[in-house]
């Protein structure tokens, strides 16, 4: 008969003495059930004491958590959460070195535990933590344990950021500055700075009076990695937060605090920041991990999100030094000097004018102004426009002259072109939309000039030129080019070039005729089939093809998937874990102080949900974490890979899911759990696919075309390489 399911059969440690197996009653009161093992031991006290898991996180017992204790778990007794604080609390103000360095050390690890934190942050532990770090009297170990347990208890969330004196971000700062300092120390502190951005508007201008550019600078020119993402993660979080407003800048000051978006990012090409993390991270001899080319991602989203003022701006057609602009277009295309007010007549200035307007490609002939008040673009296009005829000239007045002088039908709109040009590569690159906190996707190339987006165009104009003749285009097949070119630059941006040449080098080779080669390939690959009788068997075999991909996200939640824990500091490098058992009745989870490199056994997973308890899958801003988090609510990509699991009344088990796929297979896994349509697209794009191929199969098995049961065997490699192909 199988014992009752409130009752656990456990081992139980205490230093010194024999393990106790035990069976817990889980209706008792923790309380009582601690109480008694204290009697088996003859331990007096019993509210002084705690039961602990015996793993590598040492978590506490709690009420609220003790259901995840399942059969066969090692369990130990130890000091109580509470007497534990109070005893670190005294440790650590010790007079003696020794014992104040083993006490910060035992407070580092216990600080993991949100039991152990809430007791020491009751006891003033943070002001006691921020007292030791102000007196500056601590270095070495004692500093960097301090630290540490001071970044573990602020990752609870329990203590608000916004509470912190100037003198302790002043202590903090000068520990970032300072040239020679203990690795630990810095790694904690670029961390505390970034946390504090982050969190805090006011401690953002606290912190961008103390920090410059020039003192996060050479911690990207050393040789550690770990220290070089923190120092990015710095400037990232510094630039997330500048005021976008205009404020007046002095150029004497390398300050951040009074700096506007766009002057801060003028600081930075000062520094020549781009050039260092280029020799110093991007070529650098070591491979780039995923948390560091994350920073790089973010980087680069914030540097071209700069652009999105001038994407957003309207041009005003009675500004003259915005029109000026379009005369300066002019006159370097035909040599042209501005004529003075009295030459000519104005029919005769007012008609050369629209002429060559004409010539230069803009819809509106007559007041090419016109053309830029479209947003997106905006004035975006014509600043793209003027670098490439003054940087590019000789490429410029090339592609204007070329097309003025062919027919008009066949010529292609450089105004236009660019206009459309620039609006496609703002969408390519998402320019104006927030960093993914999960995505990793930086191009070296940008890193690799200081004007990088307008190069970019550079490169991409003279493709859009190419490209319209390969095709022998008109005026109508203006969208037909558009979709070939961003067709091109997409393609090539796949293999993420090192540089721009290697990027224009790879363009080179996307010629119109290779994308028809690439296109007819792809076609072939998936070719449909519209006739009747193919649809009905199609309709037909739907169902078993919908059992199968069901099968296979369930198989797939078996496997169990990793997911980051994401808080009020992003980078942590904390993962939980969370898999589905073999019958599909318990989901169990459990947190992990690395990320897996394979699956994860179900006994090293602390806590089970059984899936009769779930009520209800959310997803998107439905979802509990979404509306708590109020930075992440901006963020559409986060929000895209949400998803929760709801149960019981009011509890929720919560996921930000590491990309799109796991996020189908996860939310088609637990739909199809509660017997619920799955409705993601990569469920349609599975379906597509295996109908797809089912049909070949069973067309050629009526062509009665044997397919075997194996793949045919890899031919053997031959034994002697001593021959000679006779031609004759």
């Amino acid at each position: 008969m199988p014992p009752p399911a409130d009752i656990v059969k456990v081992a139980i440690e205490w230093p010194g003495a024999f393990p106790k197996l035990m069976e817990i009653d889980q209706k008792k009161p923790l309380s009582a059930i601690i109480k008694e093992v204290c009697e088996g031991w003859n331990l007096p006290s019993p509210e002084t004491y705690a039961l602990q898991n015996a793993d590598s996180t040492n978590f506490y017992i709690t009420e609220k958590n003790r259901n995840n204790i399942k059969n066969g778990s090692i369990l130990r007794l130890t000091t109580s959460a509470a007497q534990m604080a109070l005893q670190l609390h005294e440790r650590i103000q010790s007079t003696s070195m020794d014992m104040k360095l083993d006490g910060l050390k035992d407070l580092a690890n216990s600080s993991r535990d949100i039991t152990f934190a809430q007791e020491f942050i009751n006891l003033d532990g943070i002001s006691l933590l921020t007292q030791m770090v102000e007196s500056g009297t601590d270095f070495g170990d004692l500093l960097s344990f301090t630290l540490t347990a001071f970044v573990e208890l602020m990752d609870h969330g329990i203590v608000s950021w916004d509470t912190f004196s100037v003198a302790f971000i002043k202590k903090i700062a000068s520990y970032v500055s300072k040239s020679a300092m203990d690795t630990a120390v810095l790694q904690r502190s670029l961390a505390i700075l970034e946390s504090m951005v982050l969190n805090s508007q006011d401690l953002y201008q606290k912190v961008a009076q103390e920090i410059t550019i020039g003192q996060l600078i050479p911690h990207l020119q050393g040789t550690d990695q770990d220290i070089q993402t923190y120092t990015i993660a710095v400037i990232n979080a510094l630039f997330l937060k500048a005021p976008e407003e205009k404020r007046q800048f002095d150029q004497d000051s390398v300050n951040i605090l009074e700096c506007p978006l766009t002057e801060m990012a003028h600081i930075l090409a000062q520094k020549q920041l781009r050039s260092i993390i280029l020799s110093n991270v991007i070529r650098s001899n070591k491979p780039i991990n995923d948390e560091m080319a994350h920073q790089l991602y973010v980087l680069q989203v914030l540097t071209f999100n700069l652009l999105e003022d001038r994407m957003m701006t309207k041009m005003d057609p009675q500004d003259q030094a915005q029109r000026d602009i379009i005369f300066e277009l002019r006159r370097i295309a035909f040599d042209v000097e501005c004529e003075s007010n009295n030459s000519g007549s104005i029919e005769k200035r007012k008609s050369m004018y629209t002429r060559d307007y004409k010539k230069l490609g803009f819809i509106n002939h007559v007041n090419p102004a016109v053309d830029f008040t479209q947003i997106p673009p905006g004035m975006l296009a014509l600043d793209n426009m003027l670098y490439f005829a003054r940087q590019h000239q000789d490429a410029y007045i090339r592609i204007v002259l070329e097309n003025s002088s062919r027919e008009d039908k066949h010529e292609c709109p450089f105004g236009r072109s660019s206009i459309e040009l620039t609006k496609m590569l703002c969408e390519i690159l998402k320019v104006g939309e927030l960093p993914s906190e999960n995505c990793h996707d930086f191009h070296p190339m940008f890193f690799t000039h200081d004007r990088s987006f307008e190069e970019f165009f550079c490169i991409c104009i003279q493709l859009l030129n190419k490209t319209w003749k390969e095709m022998r285009a008109t005026s109508e097949d203006f969208n037909k080019v558009m979709q070939v070119v961003k067709e091109q630059i997409t393609r090539a941006l796949t293999i993420k070039p090192n540089s721009l040449d290697q990027f224009k080098s790879r363009l080179q080779n996307l010629s119109y005729t290779e994308i028809l080669k690439l296109r007819q390939s792809e076609r072939m690959n998936q070719e449909d089939f519209q006739s009747r009788p193919i649809l009905e068997l199609r309709e037909k075999i739907q169902p078993e093809i919908m059992e199968l991909i069901k099968q296979q996200r369930l198989n797939r939640l078996c496997e169990g998937s990793s997911f980051r824990k994401i808080s009020s500091r992003r980078r942590q490098d904390k993962f939980w874990y969370c898999r589905l058992s073999p019958n599909h009745k318990v989901l169990h989870y459990g947190d992990l102080d690395e990320n897996p490199q394979g699956e994860v056994p179900h006994d090293s997973l602390q806590e089970k949900l059984p899936v009769a308890d779930i009520k209800a899958v959310v997803t998107g801003k439905d979802c509990p974490h979404m509306k708590e988090k109020g930075a992440l609510k901006q963020n559409k990509e986060v929000l895209e890979l949400a998803f929760s699991v709801l149960y019981e009344s009011d509890e929720y088990l919560n996921f930000i899911a590491p990309d799109k796929h796991e996020y189908c297979v996860w939310t088609d896994g637990l739909n199809a759990l509660l017997g619920k349509e799955m409705t993601s697209e990569f469920t349609r794009s599975d379906m597509d696919t295996l109908l797809n191929m089912e049909m070949k199969l069973r067309l050629l098995d009526l062509e009665n075309i044997q397919i075997p049961d194996v793949p045919p065997p890899i031919p053997k490699e031959p034994s002697n390489y001593d021959f000679v192909y006779d031609c004759n």
